[in-house]
């Protein structure tokens, strides 16, 4: 594995710690990059990873961009479903049933942030697990 190759995890892990900042700009140019990346040298998982922070990103400006976001979690969703990526997964459902709160899709918020809270449940994932039982407790 090439160094480059070796950071790509590394950079959507920068990517996210930019947007924590408020630096949206520079998140998405990163994540930008390593998304390019793992397409390029098929880095599938690492594909994954840069989809949902990008989904993120998309689902939280202001305004919300949701069909962006939601194009980015559903083929992140799709890639670690595939992949047995099962703790993305979890993450990739609760991102879309917090963008469909958001959006006022609240039937398919309840099935994801639902589906959110099982997965975490069952991984024993309890940080993940409260931040989805909150979102669901919203409704």
């Amino acid at each position: 594995m090439g160094d480059q190759e070796a950071h790509s995890l590394p950079a959507v892990y920068l990517s996210e710690a930019y947007w924590l900042a408020n630096r949206v700009q520079d998140a998405i140019r990163i994540a930008s990059e390593a998304l390019d990346f793992t397409r390029d040298h098929k880095r599938r998982p690492h594909q994954a990873w840069a989809l949902r922070i990008l989904g993120a990103i998309a689902s939280h400006r202001d305004p919300a961009d949701a069909e962006e976001a939601q194009s980015c979690y559903g083929q992140a969703l799709g890639l670690a479903e595939e992949l047995g990526m099962c703790p993305l997964v979890a993450h990739c459902h609760l991102g879309l049933g917090k963008l469909y709160a958001h959006t006022g899709k609240h039937p398919e918020a309840r099935d994801h942030l639902t589906t959110a809270v099982e997965m975490y449940r069952t991984m024993d994932m309890r940080f993940w697990l409260e931040q989805a039982e909150a979102a669901v407790s919203r409704f």
